[in-house]
């Protein structure tokens, strides 16, 4: 993966209404590292997050994610990223193989590669998303994130509801994506024993 592969941002600021969440944040992440973002709960952990995946606009500041030395708009950005978020919500009627399907379809994916996937996190096909315990819809996000192999993942809360199995998975398809030479951006990653981690974010209330 070509190093020029790159997410640096800067002066993030971001408020709803008179509440300011994000006051200047600035980090850089490079190919084969994490930035691990900190912070109490309401410091702005998400907010920033869902800032750089382009879902979020920032009042202020900078973010530029290049790829191959080229400069993603916040379009492009938003369908490259890989998003790991506990507000994505599933097709509960549907099952775990029928939701990755319909995402592969979305993205232009053959189905196999779902189906990939389900495997690698452990997940029966069959099985309606409504009947699934906390700990295996995580898993599916986890599946949803690395759906369209992104070069950039951004991980916020990458552990809720995991066992302990769960945490080793998530250690193992992260270190799997840093030595492809993937970056990450993980919130509140306590527990996943990070061992390319490049820089540390703390956010403030």
């Amino acid at each position: 993966m070509p190093a020029t592969t790159l997410l640096e941002f800067s002066g993030v600021v971001r408020a709803f209404g008179r509440l300011r969440v994000l006051g200047g944040v600035s980090g850089r992440v490079a190919p084969g590292t994490v930035l691990a973002v900190t912070g109490a709960n309401g410091s702005g952990k998400s907010t920033l997050l869902k800032c750089l995946a382009g879902l979020l606009a920032p009042d202020a500041g900078r973010i530029d994610y290049r790829e191959e030395g080229v400069t993603l708009d916040t379009a492009t950005r938003r369908r490259r990223v890989g998003f790991l978020s506990p507000d994505l919500a599933l097709y509960e009627e549907l099952t775990v193989e029928e939701n990755l399907h319909f995402f592969c379809r979305l993205r232009a994916l053959p189905a196999s590669r779902g189906g990939e996937l389900r495997e690698r996190v452990g997940l029966p096909a069959t099985r309606r998303c409504g009947a699934l315990s906390s700990g295996m819809r995580q898993r599916l996000r986890w599946a949803f994130a690395l759906l369209h192999r992104p070069r950039l993942l951004l991980l916020d809360e990458p552990l809720e509801h995991f066992d302990a199995g769960g945490i080793e998975l998530a250690r193992d398809l992260l270190g799997e994506h840093l030595a492809g030479g993937g970056l990450a951006v993980v919130a509140n990653p306590s527990r996943l024993e990070l061992p390319h981690v490049a820089n540390r974010l703390e956010l403030a209330l």
